[in-house]
């Protein structure tokens, strides 16, 4: 039987990729250690595709495959845009976009104490960091950083949020800049908070741009690099 010939997995990063298909093979590559994110699973020295999408890689040595989803699945390390649901004593419940409510305890603050527990309402939308995501608990969230500082965590006040697929807020997240946010940013000045669990917020000094760059975003995400730059080029062209 004829050997199948070696395929290097650069050939694979950031193209499609489908359940079944074999993306690495450990034996070909020696005195190299790798982390497997989702999508992936490992049966001896192969690793092949568990759900479709594209295959993705960042240094030193993690793959994974990135699928557009509606629905998020929780990852530690993850910042997403959650709604409060419910106060308690000890937590605020909040909605994540998750298969279960994430709690976000009312110390999780910079210098959070008993004296100083925030008052959140229901409805508040808030800028938080997934610190625990264990299966069949609920995720826990904070509003700090790993160095316990509140940085950019937080209630985010006015403007408009909307809901899109994780694939997307992946895109808007992306380094380089994505075309349709480096477009934008040279023309109108506004404000962007991207949640990996496909929600995104955006404030403007004027309702017109709110609008604008909300539209210009959902509208794109289809497109292709090149065509995303003229779409909005156009979309600016009609707002002056």
């Amino acid at each position: 039987m004829e050997a199948k010939p070696y395929v290097s997995p650069s050939s694979f990063i950031d193209q499609q990729v489908f359940p079944g298909d074999l993306v690495l093979d450990l034996s070909k590559m020696t005195n190299q250690t790798i982390k497997l994110g989702g999508g992936l699973c490992q049966d001896g020295d192969v690793i092949s595709v568990m759900k479709a999408g594209k295959l993705r890689f960042s240094k030193p040595n993690k793959y994974w495959v990135e699928s557009s989803h509606k629905r998020y699945v929780p990852s530690v390390g993850d910042n997403v845009l959650g709604i409060v649901v419910e106060a308690r004593a000890d937590n605020f419940f909040v909605d994540i976009k998750g298969p279960a409510l994430a709690f976000l305890p009312v110390l999780a603050f910079e210098g959070g104490t008993r004296r100083n527990i925030p008052k959140f309402e229901t409805g508040t939308l808030l800028y938080v960091r997934v610190v625990k995501a264990n299966t069949g608990m609920n995720p826990e969230l904070s509003c700090t950083d790993a160095m316990g500082k509140a940085a950019e965590y937080g209630p985010l006040k006015d403007g408009f949020m909307f809901e899109s697929s994780t694939g997307l807020s992946r895109t808007l997240l992306s380094s380089p800049t994505c075309p349709v946010l480096e477009t934008l940013g040279k023309k109108i000045a506004f404000e962007i908070a991207v949640g990996l669990n496909g929600r995104v917020w955006v404030n403007a000094t004027s309702p017109s741009i709110i609008v604008l760059v909300a539209n210009t975003i959902m509208q794109t995400e289809s497109l292709s690099p090149a065509q995303q730059k003229i779409r909005v080029e156009n979309l600016l062209q009609k707002l002056q």
